[in-house]
């Protein structure tokens, strides 16, 4: 499948079963993301592969952020938080470790992490997976980054959940190319 092709393609998969990438279409997916545009050389992202029972812990870790966060959660609440990263077989935490106060401005090196989540998405998609991008309060908790290795200056981008599709994928809604884009000929 040629770029545009898969560009023009690509959708969100919220329904993702076993199995997941193999180990080495894992390691494809990070090759991919590390083709990412990166002003200033800085290659500010940083990725980690849950898998497995790690996935329960990494639930878990979600678990006690919110109760330090909202001690008065319910339990409907936590269980939820429980089960999120078990909603696809391979969870990957996508992190922009910025470098705050280089001439490369934070925005710009998220920016990059972000680009570095589309290029893992896509190549998912060529190797046959569907791809979730997520965030919600657990990519902006402190806890979580620092139980995780990060610290307070760096940024969850994405919880890119990848696995197989369940169900028929669904088709790309493509938006009027008229409604987002104008050619400014001047002033």
């Amino acid at each position: 499948m040629d770029v545009i092709t898969a560009i023009l393609g690509r959708v969100s998969c919220p329904k993702l079963v076993a199995p997941g990438p193999s180990a080495g279409e894992i390691d494809t997916i990070l090759r991919c993301a590390l083709r990412a545009p990166d002003h200033g050389l800085l290659r500010p992202w940083r990725f980690l592969v849950v898998e497995g029972e790690a996935r329960q812990a990494l639930g878990e870790l979600f678990v006690e952020a919110e109760r330090i966060r909202n001690p008065q959660a319910s339990a409907e609440a936590l269980d939820k938080l429980r089960r999120n990263p078990l909603r696809a077989p391979v969870v990957v935490v996508c992190v922009a470790a910025t470098v705050p106060g280089h001439k490369v401005p934070v925005i710009e090196q998220v920016a990059s992490t972000a680009a570095a989540v589309q290029n893992m998405q896509l190549a998912a998609d060529a190797l046959g997976y569907g791809a979730m991008w997520r965030t919600g309060p657990m990519a902006f908790d402190a806890h979580v980054k620092a139980c995780l290795g990060f610290e307070a200056k760096d940024e969850i981008v994405a919880f890119l959940y990848l696995g197989r599709v369940d169900g028929e994928r669904r088709r790309a809604e493509v938006p009027e190319l008229e409604a987002y884009a104008h050619r400014w000929t001047g002033r």
